[in-house]
């Protein structure tokens, strides 16, 4: 009897930060989700009837379909790209030569920036009449005048989506780094004895020993993305014409644009249980490769 007795009574600081920090907040979010109309005075929430119509409205919108392609693209474009070049930059970085510390150090620089800060830099880079970008491609001879990036609905993804590849891309050098120096080096010595080509040792050393990080790697990143507002709002806005308007952005425009609390927390909740849906796909994957 007193060893259960202990063991809940050891974990019970933990239960309470758990409760505090996510089933409190999660609760609100669910009450206020229900209260239909339009109010900032978080006093007067429960003035306001009880209903599902933010539900109904969010569901039977367009806009907010249109929203959730747009946030797929978004995820994709920048996860992918993202995790390619962390993969190189940790094969990269995996070997031994000279400055490979430094180099470990400077890496992590892009993730440390803030997005905003990230955002306006290369709003300064991709800027349609003085842009670094555009005076690189027309003395390379890829384009003979000027784009602007962020003011073209044909671009406007494009340029929201390469500061979030140079943010992102550390998180994955990174992670993959430390799961590839976890591999023994016994196994590429044996692979090497018996003839094994570089890309056969990345086949059947490498990646299978890197294979269970990568995908939680891919996971989190994903779910980050999913809900990236600071990259969005700070150069477009959601702009033009919507082009670059997602989820994400549309959550924070119902709440302090058009001041529906109700429908920013019933999307805020649709944009979660998307978020649960795809770890629970990946989950079969993970219990295999962790647990």
């Amino acid at each position: 009897m007193r060893r259960p007795f202990l063991a809940y009574a050891l974990l019970s600081p933990a239960i309470v930060a758990v409760i505090f920090l996510i089933a409190y907040p999660l609760w609100v979010a669910v009450n206020v989700s229900t209260r239909e109309g339009r109010t900032m005075n978080i006093a007067r929430l429960d003035r306001l009837p009880r209903g599902w119509g933010n539900f109904e409205r969010i569901l039977d919108e367009p806009a907010n379909w249109e929203a959730l392609l747009r946030s797929a693209i978004y995820v994709v474009g920048s996860v992918l790209p993202a995790f390619l070049i962390g993969l190189g930059l940790a094969l990269l970085l995996n070997r031994a030569f000279p400055a490979r510390r430094w180099i470990r150090s400077l890496m992590m620089l892009p993730w440390a920036v803030p997005g905003v800060v990230t955002s306006i830099a290369f709003l300064w880079l991709l800027d349609g009449s003085y842009g670094v970008v555009n005076s690189i491609l027309r003395t390379l001879g890829l384009m003979s005048g000027d784009v602007a990036w962020y003011a073209r609905q044909e671009t406007a993804m494009f340029a929201v989506i390469v500061p979030t590849v140079w943010k992102g891309f550390p998180f994955f050098a990174l992670t993959l780094l430390a799961a590839m120096q976890a591999i023994p080096h016994t196994l590429y010595e044996a692979a090497r004895i018996d003839g094994a080509s570089a890309r056969d040792q990345f086949r059947y050393v490498t990646w299978p020993g890197i294979r269970g990080p990568a995908l939680l790697a891919v996971i989190l990143h994903s779910l980050w993305v999913f809900k990236e507002l600071d990259i969005i709002f700070a150069a477009t806005g959601g702009g033009p014409a919507g082009a670059t308007e997602t989820l994400a952005l549309r959550v924070y425009l119902e709440a302090f644009q058009f001041f529906r609390l109700g429908s920013a927390s019933a999307m805020g909740l649709m944009m979660m249980a998307l978020c649960a849906a795809l770890v629970l796909l990946a989950l079969p994957r993970l219990r295999a490769r962790f647990f």
